[in-house]
């Protein structure tokens, strides 16, 4: 494997008495989706910060294409390309005008795929910043981010403000960077967003990850949901590994979850016992956070 675009190992971040970051590892490889998540105060921000070279960190390293992120932001910039949650415009300059400006800033020029993407977006070019809903500002910054060909980029909590539709064009959006085999980390409170998008997946609680991998990886933390209708009353709550067992609609129909290590022997006794319909769902995202911040299970 190549090296990874982002690598990050044991970052540490103190403001006064505060430490804000106590033990930040990960990485991100090119044609990847890395999903950032945690609640507010978490850590998200500030750790992305750093990586910005915006703030210095107290402890640890991060380097982005093999450069500090802090004594080479400057080269590093030159090929990343970032949308935060909440975008500030210059109010008297009009979308377009903008976008234009970042662009030149970045190096970049206004093409046909900065028209086409005003387009999907459904952003009123003309206008002043300063009439711009949140929603609007925020696709300013994206169909710029979008418009670059950059090697990295960084989105932190980028559809904050955008209706469903808008979300769904940045998704496809994103996927086709991982086609060309760009990086990307995404910083978002929308689960479903990060479970439909990303590979691998990050989760930070007070300052630390505390585990990282693919939803797959993570899945043997939560149990699976099962709703069974069988052939005869036998008591589903006497099998080893299952909790919240309920009582369905129809005739001899169970509701309960599985542990995952049991999953296989549950179904194994449930088989013998004339199954007339199964459904069976796998743990979430939300779940997985859950398991985390709550341990609610």
């Amino acid at each position: 494997m190549t090296d990874p675009v982002l690598q990050i190992n044991h970052l540490q971040k103190k403001f006064g008495h505060f430490q804000a970051l106590k033990d930040i590892t990960f990485d991100v490889h090119s044609g990847e989706v890395f999903g950032f998540i945690g609640p507010n105060g978490a850590g998200k921000s500030t750790t992305i910060r750093v990586l910005l070279g915006l703030i210095r960190a107290t402890g640890g390293t991060a380097s982005i294409f093999g450069q500090n992120v802090w004594t080479d932001s400057v080269a590093i910039h030159q090929r990343l390309a970032y949308v935060p949650g909440d975008v500030y415009l210059w109010p008297n300059l009009t979308g377009g005008e903008i976008i234009d400006l970042l662009l030149k800033m970045n190096g970049t020029a206004h093409s046909a795929k900065t028209d086409d993407l005003i387009q999907q977006f459904g952003l009123d070019p003309t206008k002043k910043a300063r009439t711009y809903s949140k929603g609007n500002r925020q696709k300013v910054a994206l169909i710029a981010a979008f418009s670059q060909d950059a090697d990295f980029y960084i989105f932190d909590e980028p559809t904050s403000g955008l209706d469903p539709l808008n979300e769904r064009i940045f998704q496809d959006a994103v996927m086709a960077l991982k086609q060309q085999g760009k990086a990307v980390l995404l910083s978002s409170h929308i689960l479903s967003e990060v479970e439909r998008m990303c590979d691998r997946i990050g989760i930070i609680r007070e300052g630390q990850i505390i585990e990282t991998g693919s939803l797959a990886d993570m899945r043997h933390l939560t149990r699976t949901m099962v709703t069974v209708t069988l052939g005869d009353d036998f008591d589903v709550a006497t099998l080893p590994g299952v909790h919240g067992v309920e009582a369905g609609h129809a005739p001899h129909e169970w509701q309960f979850s599985v542990e995952a290590e049991h999953l296989s022997t549950v179904m194994a006794t449930l088989g013998q016992h004339h199954i007339a319909a199964l459904q069976s769902t796998p743990p979430t995202l939300e779940d997985l956070f859950m398991h985390y911040y709550t341990g609610k299970e």
